[in-house]
């Protein structure tokens, strides 16, 4: 059986429709999810361009024919100025063993990704250029078809360009009631 709530005292105001952004996070939080890193390189940064990551959890297929994934960015974020000018870009599917790495690209207010690359295992996308997470359960390299801002963030479909399917045998990497967490 579901329950409403109601703004309790000392809870924040709701949105003129509905529930308070503090409760819909706390609904939100008890969807399980996957967790991905979201890549792309910016050739126009610097003399030798640069790596740009993003942790994401709101990520899924769309559609299979033809195949389209979804990526949602937050507006005005470096990924969402970045996607708006750079069509390509990647998504590497994070296994249970990689939650330093979920944890290091959510980090906010950091100055630059090229320190947060130089230590990490990858590989170059041949279609996107965009770095691939050795050790991911998957990478798929895509291209923009389509930008919707819906509220505080942009989704981004791409259309699926090339995949990635390395052996692993690891298990997903989750996220769940604001933790990471693995299936096992």
């Amino acid at each position: 059986m579901f329950q409403t709530t109601s703004p309790r005292p000392g809870a924040s105001i709701p949105h003129p429709e509905g529930v308070s952004s503090e409760e819909f996070r706390a609904a939100m939080s008890r969807f399980t999810a996957g967790v991905t890193l979201v890549t792309a390189y910016d050739p126009d940064s610097g003399a030798r361009g640069e790596d740009v990551g993003m942790t994401a959890t709101a990520f899924m297929s769309v559609s299979l024919d033809p195949p389209l994934v979804m990526v949602s960015v937050r507006n005005g974020s470096r990924m969402d100025d970045l996607l708006a000018e750079q069509p390509l870009w990647a998504v590497s599917l994070l296994s249970e063993n990689q939650r330093h790495i979920a944890g290091r690209f959510a980090m906010k207010g950091r100055l630059s990704d090229r320190l947060l690359f130089e230590d990490l295992s990858h590989t170059r996308g041949t279609t996107s250029g965009a770095p691939l997470i050795d050790g991911a359960l998957a990478a798929v390299e895509c291209r923009t078809e389509q930008r919707v801002e819906a509220g505080d963030h942009t989704l981004v479909i791409g259309r699926v360009l090339e995949v990635s399917l390395p052996d692993a045998d690891d298990g997903p990497l989750t996220y769940f009631k604001g933790r990471y967490r693995h299936l096992s």
